[in-house]
């Protein structure tokens, strides 16, 4: 009685291997759901409050699936003359993101042990048949209209990655460092930063953190500074209290796209506002942009040279990289004993001294690779999360707006590297000057650390005097036990 009472009866099922699946199903649905929460709320609520609203709750439906759809990336088109809309409000698609990857790892670790697993592809199922109902509902002529087949792809596509990783034991942190250590393993022994993947990924974070914050300090000083236009701002409010927080709304959701712009004029490259337009640190060509809280922002042509000053942004961003990775090359790479992710299971270890069975430090010029793989791979994200945060307002001159994905990827690699490598083999010479050891150039010419090298000099010292006595007192013993006494180098 007592096993019957303390054991759940919803546990029987799952034993069947039947429970976790329509379970994990299920929780696939309800993460699209409260996706659609979040964005039809807000949508409604600001619909109920407009006097005079345009549309009805039909249209006002079509609208929160279409920046639903906008949020995972999959365009849509917009009024009668079909004009491509495909700006992804960055801040909706992390939502639903994190959400997937979050419900995807709960769901694995539940499922973990027990017969009938396929708790991950169950979850992506069930996200998949909220986004079709998404898509058929905003399918129809309508001011905003999805393209079914391609619109379900991108949806489809983005939640099976989402999942793939939340799956994962630890995400996606041991399928980077996997990549960097075999990518590094295939590089000459004498420039090859041996067990340097985790101080590499770290550096990278840290590089990506650093222009982050460079483009939202950027955004927030522009609009400190007065840059919102007086015309446009008046506009808004005069449109009554719900028009100002609609507004505040869409920025909302679009603030991590401005960052990401401001990021990228930072680095140099800037970014468009339209076909024939460039906004960069260099020069500003802008032509008519739409009434926008956000495109306010925008330096007007011939703008004062202090812009030139936010270029060292990204100088600084490359600092704390270049630091991280001078600490590691001193100990001889990263944290050890960490799973590469590679096809044979192994394991990063760093090179060890043979005779004193201490870690070797990095030489200089692989001190150098391991910043030019941080460059590397924060370019890479830069040049993704570039091409992410952009897209169309329209057709014709509003085809595109943002960064360049490659040109900012570039930048991106060539300032982190750039700036890094110097401070690194620096950061690498101090720390082994500060550990009393001298540090090599190339490998295979190990560190002797300063207390075993006073500990050798001392005995030298010492057997030098004894053979130095022995000879002048004339007693052979004396020097030959000086010489047996004498350490080999």
């Amino acid at each position: 009685m007592t096993q019957l009472t303390g054991r759940p009866i919803l546990g029987a099922p799952g034993e069947l291997g039947a429970r976790p699946v329509l379970s994990a199903l299920l929780a696939g649905v309800r993460t699209a759901l409260i996706g659609l929460c979040v964005v039809t709320v807000p949508v409604l609520g600001l619909w109920v409050v407009t006097p005079y609203a345009d549309g009805g709750a039909d249209g006002t439906l079509r609208l929160v699936a279409a920046l639903w759809l906008l949020g995972h990336g999959a365009p849509v088109l917009r009024g009668a003359a079909e004009a491509p809309l495909s700006v992804t409000p960055l801040l909706l698609g992390l939502l639903a993101v994190g959400q997937l990857v979050r419900v995807a790892g709960r769901v694995t670790a539940r499922s973990a042990g027990r017969p009938g697993r396929g708790g991950a592809p169950a979850v992506w199922a069930g996200y998949t048949a909220v986004a079709c109902g998404v898509v058929a509902q905003c399918a129809g002529p309508g001011e905003f209209r999805a393209r079914v087949l391609p619109d379900l792809v991108v949806v489809a596509l983005v939640a099976g990655a989402a999942v793939a990783v939340g799956a994962r034991p630890r995400g996606a942190v041991p399928l980077v460092t996997g990549v960097l250590e075999r990518w590094l393993a295939r590089l000459p022994e004498t420039v090859r930063p041996t067990g340097g993947a985790a101080a590499v990924r770290v550096a990278a974070l840290a590089a990506g953190g650093g222009l982050l914050a460079a483009g939202g300090l950027l955004v927030a000083g522009a609009a400190l500074l007065g840059a919102v236009s007086t015309s446009g701002s008046s506009e808004v409010l005069a449109g009554g209290p719900a028009a100002v927080a609609g507004v505040l709304l869409v920025s909302l959701v679009l603030l991590p796209n401005a960052v990401l712009w401001g990021a990228a004029y930072a680095l140099g490259p800037g970014f468009a506002a339209g076909e024939g337009t460039v906004v960069s640190p260099v020069r500003t060509v802008l032509g008519p942009v739409p009434d926008f809280p956000l495109f306010a922002l925008f330096p007007e042509p011939g703008a004062g040279g202090w812009r030139l000053a936010v270029c060292v942004l990204p100088a600084l961003a490359g600092v704390v990289p270049g630091l991280l990775l001078g600490r590691a090359a001193a100990v001889g790479g990263g944290r050890t004993g960490g799973r590469t992710g590679g096809r044979t299971g192994g394991r990063a270890h760093a090179r060890l001294d043979g005779r004193t069975g201490e870690r070797v430090p990095w030489s200089a010029p692989a001190t150098a690779v391991a910043a030019l793989a941080t460059g590397l791979l924060v370019g890479s994200a830069a040049a993704g999360l570039g091409g992410l945060s952009g897209g169309a307002l329209a057709a014709g001159r509003m085809a595109w707006l943002g960064p360049v994905p490659w040109w900012t990827g570039l930048a991106a690699a060539a300032w982190v590297a750039t700036v890094a490598a110097p401070i690194a083999v620096l950061a690498r010479a101090r720390s082994l000057r500060a550990a009393g050891g001298r540090a090599p150039l190339l490998p295979g010419v190990l560190t002797v650390p300063a207390r075993r090298s006073a500990l050798l000099l001392r005995a030298r010292a010492h057997a030098a005097v004894t053979r130095l006595s022995g000879i002048r007192s004339g007693d052979p013993d004396s020097a030959s036990d000086a010489d047996a006494a004498d350490p080999a180098p």
